[in-house]
Formats: structure tokens, C-alpha cells, sequence
């Protein structure tokens, strides 16, 4: 598919953008000027300014001869960057890759873009249409390249639209300026008496090279395509990502559904063919007053199964306000892996399936109550018992150790063992009572005790001694006392777990 660029060239960009914020001014003549070498100099102007003939560079005092009603303001420094970055950040939802082009410009490349507005000419359109109606004057143009994209919109007519193949045809009638020429190159071309494209583009390279440099011919090849020109993206594009432009925009849940749909079909038919799965999928809702609205949902296990995606989607629509409509969905898979086929064993009927569907329970829970509710723990090698166990990432996870069996442990283990009294024997025998939030416990049984080494290459202090005892209830409790026992000082008594 041959590559298609926007050029979008905004004349008045910081004035434009101080009169949407000053509705006062949009009939004042204004510019902004910054301190260059101990003098003011204007860096930019609107159109009534500029009709009056006030130009960039100007220095302000001689601006305010010109016109005494002239308003001043100071130039804030990267305000254009950052507004610019900003409207590029907007643009998205016209195409995955947007790139500044400073000091007020931006290119999009819309390869594969245009039909979902009906075409080239229309893409431009609206493209005008939807800064005009947001207060900004833009220049436009789409070719081949991004040098003749951006030679027609800054020199050329509005909207153009350069057929494919034809960029060379199109930069003749324009100026050298149009080729981005260092200002010395400029001069020199206008000395020589060449005042259009046409009259040294035919010129042999060698020629070229010699009086006006390297940088001309690679500008040149630039615009007429024979030499590729890199864009830097505001947001580099996910490599799983859908996008799906709204010719009207969307306002209902049904509208939504639908939308949520098509995405994920398609997301997941590529997903299929190269035997990945979601793990984590954002959906970006861009609304038209400019916000986005934005949900995602995750899997236990990868997953590219459509209705069961779909309806982990379909708990959180309800939480998307749609406010005037939505106008374009993208949907980004941030989180794939591989998917292997589960091996069965041939006595073990639907063994496969019960783990997806275990997989597929535990999204939908996970989708109602939140993620951080639902956990699966694996052993860890270590001694101290709050550090023995481990957080699984997902469902399919095979622990690398195994539970230790050769001694009881809680089934409940607190994951900060609290402080209690006892009464207790010395030196070593187990407690006879103790007391825990409140309430006094009588000990009946008791084993123990099992003494646990603190590690030492992680931490210093005591060791612990464990007894698993059992009141009169025939509760039972898993208790240590921390230390050794000593005659001067008293020991501390902790409650750490809950046997079942």
C-alpha cells in the first residue's frame, strides 16, 4: 500500500489559541514578543496584526509606530511544543501516528486511514471543518510524502490533495522555500534567479551538489520520494491495536456493544493466528468534546475466546459516559502471551474444559470485585512463615517448590503476627491461658515447641518458638514466644494463625 501523509500547517497557532481562551480579542489586533538581545521582537501574530502588516521578527517598538493599538504578550517559553503536543494527542483518533513538525505544525501518516471518512478529499474536510469549529486556522495538504505534504499546505492550496505518484508534477509552480531550505540556500537560489522548483529541479545532482550543498538534494529527494523521511510519533502504536472510527457518533449502550465487538473480532482473529491470547486489554473511548473515556479488563489465563472477552467488556459498560457521542474506539491488547494447547489425560474427561471455565469464572469475579480480591498463592523457599508463600500472576502458573507436609501449618496465617498475654510455665512449656482481643483463652492442648531460625542474611533478630494449642472451645491457635526465656525480662507472646 502506497504511503499517504497530512501536513497540517497552523498559521496563527498560539494567537488562535489565546483568542479562544480571550473570545475579547478576536477582532484586536495582538501578537507575542520575547526579550532577544535586550530588545522585544514579536514571535508570532494574528491575522488582523499581520493584515496590517506586522510580521514575525519585528521588533515591538516599531510594530507599535506601525499600528498604536497593537496588544502586546509576553511568549511563554515551549508554549508552542507543548500546545502543539496536545492537539497532536487529539488528532489520534484521525490517525495511529502523529508527529510534530515544530514550531506549528503537525503530520499524520493516514495510510489506510482515509476511507472510514470517505475518502481523501472528505478526510481533509473534516479535518478543517473540526479545527474551524474549535477556533484554529489551519492549511492542509496530503501526497505521497511528507516533504510534498508539507510544501502544499504551507504554499499551496488549501486542501490539496496530490494524487498518488504525482508530488513532483505538484511542487513545480512552488517556491524553493517549499523544500524547508536553510535561509542561505535561499539566497543564493534567489540571486541566481531561481524563484520556482521548476527552473533547477531538472538541474543534474552534481550541480546541485556543488553550489547549494547536501542538504538541498536530500530535501529535495525528500518531497519527490526517492529518499524516505522517519517520523517520530507523539505515542508509539501498540503492536495489538484496533481502531474503529465512527462516521456519527456514538451515544447509546447498544451502539457501544456493538463497537466492543467488532474490535475485539478483529483483535482476537490475529491473536488467534499466532497462538496469543489477552492478558490485559484497555479500551480508549474518544468522545467528542474531546475527553476519553477508558476501561479494562484482564484474564487469569490468555485468552482470545471473543464472548467470553466480550462479556467481561459488557459489566463495565455502564461506566462509560458517552456524553455528545463517542467517535472513535481503540482497543489495545497491553498485556499478550503465548498460548500452548493444554495436554489431557485420556481418563480425565473434560479436564481441559473445566480449567477454562474455572479461568473464565474467575474473570467475571475478578471483573464485579476488583482484581486485588482474588489471589493464588504459591509456596516460597524461605523459613520465616509470613515470607514462605508467594503471589501467582496467573491461573496456569506451576509453583517451582512444593507445600511442606511434614508439619501442620494454620490454615489461616496472619501476615503480622499480634501481640498477646499469657501465662505460661517456664522455661519451655506451652502457655495455660491467653488473651486475644479481649477475650481470655483456656489452653487444653498444646504441641510444640517447633523453633523457627530468623534468617539471618535478611534481618537480624530473635528466633521464634511455636506451639499449636486448642482452648476449651476446641478452637485451635498457633502461638510463638520470641526469644529465649530469661528471669529478668519477660517474654513476647504472639498469635500468628488459625487451624481449620
Amino acid at each position: 500500500m502506497q504511503k499517504r501523509f497530512v501536513s497540517i500547517w497552523f498559521r496563527y497557532l498560539t494567537t488562535d489559541w489565546l483568542c479562544i481562551r480571550k473570545p475579547e480579542l478576536f477582532h484586536v489586533p495582538f501578537v507575542f514578543a520575547a526579550s532577544i538581545h535586550n530588545r522585544k521582537v514579536i514571535t508570532a501574530v494574528n491575522s488582523i496584526a499581520e493584515a496590517d502588516g506586522i510580521l514575525t521578527g519585528m521588533p515591538v517598538a516599531d510594530a507599535k509606530a506601525m499600528v498604536p493599538q497593537l496588544e502586546v504578550f509576553d511568549e511563554k517559553q515551549d508554549r508552542n511544543t507543548k500546545l502543539l503536543k496536545a492537539i497532536g494527542e487529539w488528532c489520534i483518533r484521525y490517525s495511529p501516528t502523529v508527529a510534530l513538525d515544530a514550531p506549528d505544525g503537525l503530520v499524520l501518516d493516514v495510510t489506510g486511514c482515509t476511507h472510514l471518512w470517505g475518502g481523501e478529499l472528505q478526510y481533509l474536510q473534516e479535518l478543517i471543518h473540526r479545527f474551524k469549529s474549535k477556533g484554529y486556522y489551519i492549511q492542509i495538504a496530503m501526497a505521497d510524502t511528507v516533504g510534498a505534504a508539507w510544501a502544499l499546505a504551507r504554499y499551496g492550496t488549501n486542501g490539496s490533495v496530490v494524487e498518488s505518484g504525482k508530488q513532483a508534477e505538484a511542487l513545480l509552480s512552488l517556491p524553493p522555500a517549499a523544500l524547508r531550505l536553510e535561509i542561505e540556500v535561499l539566497q543564493r537560489l534567489q540571486k541566481l534567479g531561481l524563484y520556482n522548483i521548476r527552473s533547477f529541479i531538472s538541474m543534474p545532482r552534481s550541480v546541485l551538489r556543488r553550489r547549494f550543498g547536501e542538504g538541498m538534494l536530500q530535501r529535495l529527494s525528500q518531497a519527490l520520494g526517492s529518499e524516505e523521511e522517519p517520523l517520530v510519533s507523539i505515542h508509539l502504536v501498540e503492536p495489538y491495536q484496533e481502531r474503529l472510527p465512527c462516521l456519527e457518533p456514538i451515544r447509546t449502550a447498544s451502539g457501544i456493544e456493538i463497537a466492543i465487538q467488532k474490535l475485539l473480532e478483529s483483535l482476537c482473529q490475529r491473536l488467534y493466528k499466532e497462538s496469543k491470547g489477552i492478558r490485559k486489554v484497555v479500551l480508549k473511548c474518544y468522545r467528542v468534546d474531546g475527553r476519553i473515556e477508558q476501561v479494562e479488563i484482564g484474564t487469569n489465563k490468555a485468552s482470545h475466546h471473543i464472548p467470553h472477552l466480550f462479556k467481561l467488556f459488557e459489566l463495565k459498560i455502564s461506566s462509560i459516559e458517552p456524553a455528545l457521542g463517542i467517535e472513535l474506539f481503540v482497543i489495545e491488547a497491553t498485556k499478550v502471551e503465548e498460548i500452548s494447547p493444554s495436554q489431557e489425560a485420556l481418563w480425565l474427561e473434560n479436564a481441559g474444559k473445566n480449567m477454562e471455565e474455572l479461568s473464565e469464572l474467575l474473570d467475571r469475579l475478578s471483573a464485579r470485585i476488583g482484581s486485588e480480591a482474588i489471589h493464588r498463592y504459591f509456596p516460597d523457599e524461605h523459613f520465616w512463615p509470613e515470607r514462605s508463600i508467594q503471589l501467582a500472576s496467573s491461573i496456569i502458573d506451576k509453583p517451582a517448590v512444593i507445600w511442606p507436609t511434614e508439619k501442620s501449618r494454620p490454615t489461616l496465617l496472619l501476615s503480622r503476627p499480634d501481640k498477646i498475654e499469657v501465662t505460661a510455665p517456664i522455661p519451655d512449656y506451652p502457655p495455660m491461658t491467653f488473651r486475644y482481643k479481649g477475650k481470655l483463652h483456656y489452653v487444653k492442648k498444646s504441641d510444640g515447641p517447633e523453633r523457627i531460625e530468623r534468617e539471618w542474611w535478611l534481618e537480624a533478630g530473635e528466633h521464634r518458638d511455636y506451639f499449636q494449642v486448642e482452648d476449651e472451645e476446641g478452637k485451635r491457635y498457633w502461638l510463638f514466644r520470641s526469644g529465649h526465656y530469661s528471669d529478668t525480662d519477660t517474654s513476647d507472646w504472639f498469635i500468628h494463625g488459625f487451624f481449620a
